[in-house]
């Protein structure tokens, strides 16, 4: 069971989870949120934690959506080292995850925003370094010479 649970996890791309949240900022509530509506849902002051220097640091859901993503992006970058089957899917998902990510943020109205579209950028890094790390570790496990790549 904990094996079966493990691959599922490879499998599935960590960059849905702030894609998800984000669209379910977006579409709660009213039926569809405008692009204003949602602007002021990201920046409203959802935290604030007083700090040492006396003043106080507010936290937005928007600053914590992409923080929350850059940490799934660290994550997906450690998972892209893998070779196999499941990382193989895994980038077939993200793939998948950005080409939805860039048709929310190019057609509906409340994904038109700066905390979208860094995540949907995001989203692309991780597809990116996903092939780009295993074509190297494949060039690598086969033995390809430098001089024959070039």
């Amino acid at each position: 069971m904990r094996g079966r649970t493990m691959r599922v996890l490879s499998v599935f791309p960590l960059m849905t989870v702030p894609v998800v949240i984000y669209n379910l900022l977006a579409l709660t509530g009213q039926a569809l949120s405008s692009v204003d509506e949602m602007r002021v849902r990201l920046d409203t002051d959802f935290l604030v934690v007083p700090m040492a220097s006396g003043v106080n640091w507010a936290i937005t859901p928007g600053h914590a959506l992409t923080s929350l993503a850059l940490v799934c992006l660290f994550f997906e970058l450690i998972k892209s080292t893998g070779t196999g089957r499941a990382a193989v899917m895994n980038h077939a998902f993200s793939l998948i995850l950005f080409i939805i990510c860039l048709i929310q943020f190019l057609l509906m109205p409340a994904f038109a925003t700066s905390v979208f579209f860094i995540v949907g950028t995001m989203t692309l890094l991780d597809v990116l370094a996903g092939f780009m790390v295993t074509i190297a570790s494949a060039r690598r496990d086969f033995g390809v010479d430098a001089g024959f790549a070039d």
